[in-house]
């Protein structure tokens, strides 16, 4: 991923470039970025967004240090297949309880408590995560008051909070690539709703504690000199070794088939498209020309 804070985001002589107030052209290999993060400070040219689309780059617009999120350049899926049977599942009290007691169980190494609602199951999973707080910042020797921060005003967080924030957002981007590039909608979620990234922070928590928190803790301890931008290439560097983003999709697929809900079927009367769709250069929900 990259993240933009300031400039224009352009294409010139076929590439994706940034050009900054002096003049500076620095490129942007868009083909083999999943996301682009766009900080307060940054334009985007037509062109650039449609190269981005081309090759299957998600651009998202962001608050400072990506801690507020305004918009994706792909909302929703471009599988209605996998929307319907994403939103079927959900709708299914049933099987919504079976996919939150796997993503407890993936998230946690052991299985969810026997008859417990999915409200139950939340609040079990919230006491054991401030837990996993207090024991990193326990490990790490680091001050630690809850997970606490302003997003109107960034720089007021502690260290630790900031460090977390900025780390956890990488992630939510990587996993906001691999929900659209498989074809499923972020807004659907099951054990949180209401928001436009309801099932990306699903998806995310269950490899969150695993990943990018230990890592925000480890550089807390550094201090807060530009703790932003050093955690954000340590995830960098982090995704790329541990290839968080091919893990996602199969993931996704796990978690989605413990509802142990068949598909449904399109319906007989339905009409096919006029014109068939190309093939597609990325996965199933990519929506390249």
């Amino acid at each position: 991923m990259v993240f933009i804070e300031k400039g224009q985001i352009d294409v010139i002589d076929g590439a994706c470039v940034v050009v900054d107030k002096s003049g500076v052209r620095t490129h942007i290999p868009v083909g083999s970025i999943a996301c682009l993060m766009l900080e307060p400070g940054t334009r985007i040219s037509h062109m650039a967004v449609k190269l981005a689309a081309t090759v299957g780059t998600l651009i998202i617009w962001v608050g400072e240090a990506g801690v507020r999120f305004y918009a994706a350049g792909q909302p929703g899926g471009a599988r209605s297949d996998r929307l319907l049977y994403q939103a079927k599942l959900a709708l299914d009290d049933e099987a919504r309880l079976k996919v939150v007691r796997k993503m407890y169980a993936l998230r946690f190494g052991e299985p969810a408590p026997q008859k417990r609602s999915v409200e139950q199951l939340r609040g079990i999973e919230g006491a054991r995560v401030k837990k996993l707080y207090q024991m990193l910042a326990k490990r790490h020797g680091v001050e630690w008051h809850g997970r606490r921060y302003d997003p109107k005003d960034w720089g007021k967080g502690d260290v630790t909070n900031r460090a977390v924030s900025a780390a956890t957002s990488c992630l939510y981007g990587v996993t906001e690539a691999a929900v659209l590039a498989a074809g499923y909608a972020p807004a659907v979620g099951f054990i949180h709703s209401g928001k436009p990234r309801s099932f990306i922070y699903d998806i995310a928590d269950i490899v969150k504690f695993d990943t990018v928190v230990p890592l925000a803790f480890r550089f807390a301890v550094k201090g807060r000199d530009d703790i932003d931008r050093k955690v954000r290439i340590a995830c960098r560097d982090l995704f790329r070794a541990e290839r968080i983003l091919k893990r996602m999709v199969p993931l996704i697929e796990e978690v989605l088939a413990a509802g142990e809900l068949e598909p449904p079927q399109s319906a007989p009367e339905s009409v096919p498209p006029a014109i068939p769709p190309a093939s597609s250069i990325g996965d199933v929900g990519h929506r390249s020309e």
